[in-house]
């Protein structure tokens, strides 16, 4: 503190050993993970739609899955349907692993291993009566900007609702089993598919 008693920050040395990556890096290389999924001619492709249209359509089942939940499952587990607390909420749930919010669509999407859909298959079907789904080959996501962050309040456009935070960063299958088992709880014994 200084003599006028106010806190002052000081700078953290960070030393060779020690790598910092900045947001832009880090979106950048979560970028080229994701285009990773298609052929070249395919990533061009991708890289236009989210130019043009703020998302793009991925092909899942090779480096990762996609569980589909449900605003209303989302919401119950949450406690709440305020966007921030629910983006919140999902971060913490799932260790900060990347979820995707479709406004329009009213869905949520955790990403996950592309193994779940085969490992989580009995569970999927009991899923299934709240109206989750895991998504893996065969099938398309509409995957965001990696810098759609927020929810814009005018277009709806999808974003992440919990950005990852890293390349080939997932959430684990446990986790959001847990989440689903906590929200199967919280609606009751009576599905509404």
């Amino acid at each position: 503190m200084d003599s006028d008693q106010t806190p002052r920050l000081s700078l953290v040395e960070t030393g060779p050993e020690v790598p910092v990556v900045t947001s832009a890096e880090r979106r950048l290389a979560v970028e080229h993970w994701l285009l990773s999924t298609l052929p070249g001619p395919g990533r061009d492709r991708a890289r236009m739609e989210w130019q043009e249209q703020e998302w793009a359509l991925l092909p899942l089942g090779t480096l990762f899955a996609a569980v589909r939940l449900p605003e209303r499952v989302v919401h119950a587990v949450a406690r709440t349907d305020n966007p921030l607390m629910v983006d919140e909420f999902l971060a913490a749930a799932l260790d900060d692993n990347p979820v995707i919010h479709d406004p329009l669509g009213h869905r949520f999407y955790a990403l996950v291993p592309a193994s779940m859909p085969r490992r989580y298959g009995p569970a999927a079907q009991e899923w299934r009566d709240y109206g989750v789904e895991i998504l893996g080959s065969d099938a398309f996501l509409g995957v965001p900007r990696v810098d759609a962050e927020v929810l814009d309040t005018r277009t709806q456009a999808s974003y992440w609702a919990v950005p990852m935070p890293s390349a080939a960063m997932l959430c684990e299958p446990l986790a959001v089993a847990r989440l689903l088992a906590a929200a199967a709880r919280r609606l009751g014994a009576e599905p509404d598919a």
